[in-house]
Parts: structure tokens; sequence; C-alpha cells
């Protein structure tokens, strides 16, 4: 059954998708290997790591343990979706003013994470935000430039 054939439509970054995958594909793969959709990425394949993390109808998932089956018809958001006409994030663009890219890796996942915790709360505290990226491992910059560039979202957000 696992190899059974089936079309699906996914909502992606604003663009439907019609495609055919098998119904044991995850998420993770018809991104990446099927729509070319690059920016997450494959870190541990067990939902570990969190560089696949990306958002589905506002709230992070793990891509890797996400069947794309269980996407369909849901709003699902990849790190290539959060740029508009050209012009970055705030998120993604305090990650490269805060010194808070080293390889790049764990990013797109970071940010996602990111994201929803200040679409949900605008305003959170430095331990909300270690507390929201806690499944996003990073080997580069010991979390403080991250959780830095973070905060300096929500310190804009404050005075606007």
């Amino acid at each position: 059954m696992a190899n059974h054939k089936r079309i699906i439509d996914l909502n992606i970054n604003g663009t439907i998708h019609t495609i055919e995958i098998k119904s044991n594909w995850t998420l993770l793969k018809v991104l990446r290997d099927e729509l070319g959709l690059t920016g997450t990425k494959c870190g541990c394949d067990k939902g570990e790591c969190g560089a696949c993390t990306v958002l589905m109808t506002g709230e992070p998932v793990l891509s890797c343990l996400t069947l794309a089956v269980a996407a369909e018809g849901q709003e699902i958001l990849t790190i290539e979706g959060l740029s508009k006409d050209g012009e970055l994030h705030p998120i993604q663009q305090s990650f490269i003013d805060y010194g808070a890219i080293q390889c790049g890796f764990c990013t797109p996942g970071m940010i996602m994470s990111a994201k929803a915790l200040l679409d949900s709360n605008p305003h959170p505290t430095e331990e909300e935000i270690r507390g929201r990226i806690n499944g996003n491992l990073c080997r580069c910059t010991g979390y403080a430039k991250i959780v830095e560039a973070i905060m300096a979202v929500a310190d804009k957000r404050r005075i606007t």
C-alpha cells in the first residue's frame, strides 16, 4: 500500500501544485525532490534537528515527519515564500544583520520557527524565544546571535 500513487493538491507559498505522489512520501521529499524548493533542509530525517521546519496553516511542523497527503488542504509556507517582491522578510534580514548565519544549514528552520512565534506572540521574552527554537539545532552560532536576531524583530514590533 505504501507505493500506492495518488494525485494531491498542495498549497505551497500561495501556489496550488497538483502532483502525483506515493502515499508514503513526506512533505520534505515533495518540497525538495518534486517541487525543487531546496531551502527546506534535510538534516536528520528523524524529526530531531528542526532543519526541515515549515509552517502548515501557521504552525511549525517537521516536514520530514509529515506525510505529504496530510498537507493537502493546508497552507504550507516555506523559507522561499517569506520574501516578497525581492525584499527579504524582516526575520531574514535580521539574521543577516546580527550575524545569526554561519553555515546556514539550520537557518531556514530557525527562521520558520521564529516566524510562527512572532506571528502568535509579537513581543516574546528571551525565554519564550529560546523555548520556541529549542527544537532547532545549530552547530555553529551558539544560539546567542540567533536569539538576538529574533529579539531585534520583536523589539521593532514594540516600537511600531
